[in-house]
Order: C-alpha cells, then structure tokens, then sequence
C-alpha cells in the first residue's frame, strides 16, 4: 500500500507534509475531504484524526496526525540520506529541533493569527478583519522575525548552511502572507529573511507545493 494523506493542498498544514514528500519523491495519493460538509469531524475520517483536523497520513497500516509528526516520520523512514533531519550529526539534529519548535512555538502564532484575520474569517465566515488584532499580531511576528534577521545574517538557513525540516516548515504560511495578507513587507524588509525565504521558495519542490497554495486576497 502507497502513503495516502488526507487534507486539502490549500491547507497550510497539508502542503507542510506534501512538501517533504515532494522532496523525497514519494508516491502518494492526496484524499481530499469535503470540509464544507463536516466530513473532517466524523467517521470514518474521525478515527484517523480524533481532534477532526487535517492532515492524517496513511503508511499501510500506520495511521498519524499532525503535520510536523508526519514530516519527521517521512523522513526518518523514506529519507535518511536527505539531510532534513541529519540524525546522524547530533548537533545538526538538535539545531533542527530547537528551529522546528521556534517555528511551531514563537512563527506560527502570529502568523497563523493575521493569515486567519485577513483571508478566513472574511472568506469562510462572512467577516470582518479585526484590524487591532492583526496589528498586535503583525508587530509580535516582526519581533520574531528580528530574531531570524539577525540569526541568518550568520547561516543561510536557520539550523546551519544546509537546508532542512525546519527552513521546510515555513514554507506554506510565508507564502500566504505574501498572497492572503498585505504584509509581505515583513519578509522583504528584513534581507537576510528575504535571501533565506528566497532559497527556500526556489527549491523544485518548493514551487510543487507553491502551485497548489492558491488562496488569495
């Protein structure tokens, strides 16, 4: 049996996990639920994510959820030679924990926060962007990404000079603050931010995923 993975290609969450299988060139079949129709919080799809979000991978008979679980077991099992994790170099390994949990932890706050305010609760529920609250979001995500300036003025990606799970993880979010929010500027004005996001978004895969991200303003 080939992986099957459960979600939307729109989803920010799905795309995390597509674009290690894009990576990894993995076969897979994308089984897309009717969000509309609730299909996500009832049986049968209940029994692969019981908290009824998706993602959820199948690997025969291996049921996981969570995106940033299924990355690291995709990678553990199908990608050893990759680099995305290099579990072989301790140091590595633990350079790509610490900036898998800064981006799960301190980036996908806010930027999950002004992504919701600017394009969900307009598109999906008919209403009206909190503009408060996306200043308060945008201006927290800007100190985070102080951080990163000044972090990858010293490293091109964010564990060391090599590409890995933890660039990977940003991918979908950065791309919809581009195109779901009017606050790309705070890639753009930071440039070592800018140069990092560019080497990440130019990879083959990269621009796979990036295709199917097609939410927009």
């Amino acid at each position: 049996m080939g992986l099957k993975l459960y979600g939307l290609h729109v989803s920010t969450c799905t795309a995390r996990v597509l674009a290690v299988i894009e990576e990894l060139g993995l076969e897979y079949e994308l089984v897309p639920l009717d969000m509309n129709a609730g299909e996500h919080k009832r049986l049968p799809y209940i029994e692969k994510n019981p908290f009824g979000l998706i993602p959820a991978l199948e690997d025969g008979d291996l049921v996981l959820f969570e995106s940033r679980v299924i990355t690291r077991y995709l990678v553990r099992k199908y990608g050893k030679e990759s680099g995305l994790l290099r579990e072989e170099s301790p140091a590595d390994a633990i350079a790509i924990d610490q900036w898998i949990e800064v981006e799960a932890q301190q980036f996908n706050v806010p930027i999950s926060s002004i992504f919701y305010q600017h394009l969900v609760i307009p598109l999906f529920y008919g209403g009206t962007t909190d503009l408060k609250v996306v200043a308060a979001e945008v201006e927290k995500l800007g100190k985070v990404l102080d951080v990163y300036e000044a972090w990858l003025s010293k490293t091109k990606f964010l564990a060391g000079d090599f590409y890995s799970l933890a660039d990977l993880h940003h991918l979908p979010y950065v791309h919809y603050l581009f195109t779901t929010t009017p606050h790309g500027s705070l890639i753009l004005s930071r440039p070592h931010v800018k140069a990092w996001w560019d080497a990440v978004a130019s990879r083959p895969a990269s621009k796979k995923v990036i295709a199917g991200l097609t939410l927009s303003l």
